[in-house]
């Protein structure tokens, strides 16, 4: 334990950046599940074969590999694409927004089926009782779909979240300075690499813990009122 106090403050470095990575990823990953959700949805065949896609690719590949292939496949292919268009100069993808970029991508494909079912499970009638109305459709979304939609999300989304939470692990392969990559160099550099793999997993138990409190507590905010069977 001494070590571990030594050591400190590398570790609350890459606890932060580990968090930084989980939340910027989360809001990223939310935007294309939104999307991903539209396109699968919508009447356009096109796009309900590209959200397909999308999610087909996700499932199958592994996410190590995709991160593998972006942060040194994806730098590449925009500097050949530059040099060709010339649209732009050389482009450097950073170890971090590689990392965000991938676990974005990836949990993206899960939030879009997330949120699709959630839209799903809103009875059809409230939406045409809206438009009957004379609600404009921002208002249909934001008064009638929204409020239920993240109610039915939520179950989805903590688990989606959680998992990602724990996917951030992996950014360590590609030299981000997070939890796991500081603990391992600090174990290494005094020979108790168990002793710090085992502070990173109580570090990581702690912040599930709070992950799932905090959503636990949104999910009873937006179910008030509601009485499950």
């Amino acid at each position: 334990m001494e070590a571990i106090f030594d050591y400190r403050q590398l570790l609350l470095d890459g606890t932060l950046v580990t968090i930084r990575l989980a939340i910027v990823s989360a809001m990223l990953a939310v935007v294309l599940g939104l999307i991903g959700a539209w396109a699968k949805l919508s009447k356009s065949r096109a796009a309900q074969t590209a959200a397909g896609a999308y999610t087909t690719l996700i499932r199958g590949v592994p996410d190590l590999v995709l991160m593998l292939l972006i942060f040194y496949g994806g730098q590449t292919v925009l500097n050949n694409i530059g040099d060709t268009t010339g649209l732009w100069g050389y482009v450097e993808i950073s170890q971090f927004t590689a990392g965000v970029g991938t676990i974005g991508f990836i949990f993206g494909a899960y939030y879009t089926e997330t949120f699709r079912g959630a839209i799903l499970a809103i009875p059809v009638g409230q939406i045409e009782a809206a438009k009957a109305y004379g609600m404009m459709p921002w208002q249909i979304f934001t008064r009638v779909i929204w409020p239920q939609m993240v109610r039915y999300a939520l179950p989805g989304f903590t688990n989606n979240w959680l998992v990602q939470l724990k996917s951030t692990a992996l950014v360590s392969v590609i030299g981000i300075q997070d939890l796991v990559y500081n603990a391992f160099g600090a174990g290494r550099s005094v020979r108790q690499l168990f002793t710090f793999m085992f502070a990173v997993l109580v570090i990581y138990l702690i912040m599930t813990a709070v992950s799932d409190a905090f959503l636990r507590w949104i999910d009873r905010k937006y179910s008030a009122g509601v009485r499950e069977a």
